[in-house]
């Protein structure tokens, strides 16, 4: 499966470089270029999944620095531990990607994450990818947001005891445009679903 995406996606990427070339090379002899009407409507429809939305354009109202309260739960019913950090989110790729870059401790250690955000134009979902100085592997998400910024995600990871995935659930909270809570759930000892993590964002 991953040779034939590999196929797909290089075919598309040339038929995309086809077209921009004959679009130059129209240009060049002052002339419209000459496309079929498949190649148009490709065209367009790379062009419609490549622009910057309303959804974009609330994910760049995030940009800026926040201050983070870090609560872990390490088993159910038992006390969270407290810690703090920092976040900093800012726009790439013409304002289409969040970046975050975290700052702060966990467990006691210090602590550094990366994580990528944004909106699928052709799916209609949000979603997101996560690094830390904590493991070597990648978590992806994805999910859904209403107009008021509450989200609703799922995504997995590979866990380094049980050499499988784990499932999540993730729940974002506006509270207002200066404090968000992010709320992890997670399969606890007895495979039922509990609260790992929740992180209260507050921008400065």
């Amino acid at each position: 499966m991953i040779r034939t995406h590999g196929k797909r996606a290089s075919w598309c990427l040339a038929a995309v470089a086809g077209f921009a070339l004959v679009a130059a090379a129209g240009a060049q002899e002052g002339a419209a270029p000459q496309m079929t009407p498949e190649q148009q409507a490709m065209m367009e429809a790379y062009q419609k999944a490549g622009t910057p939305g309303p959804q974009h354009a609330a994910l760049a109202a995030g940009a800026g620095t926040w201050d983070v309260v870090a609560k872990s739960w390490m088993e159910p019913g038992a006390p969270p531990v407290e810690e703090a950090g920092t976040a900093t989110r800012s726009m790439m790729l013409g304002g289409r990607v969040m970046v975050e870059e975290y700052q702060g401790s966990m467990m006691g250690q210090p602590f550094t994450g990366h994580g990528l955000h944004g909106y699928d134009n052709v799916s209609g979902k949000y979603w997101s990818t996560w690094i830390d100085s904590m493991s070597t592997g990648l978590m992806v998400s994805e999910g859904t947001c209403d107009e008021a910024g509450n989200c609703q995600f799922t995504g997995s990871w590979n866990d380094p005891v049980t050499k499988g995935p784990v499932e999540a659930r993730m729940v974002l909270r506006a509270v207002s445009e200066t404090v968000e809570v992010f709320e992890m759930f997670g399969p606890g000892p007895d495979g039922k679903e509990t609260k790992m993590m929740e992180l209260t964002y507050t921008k400065r």
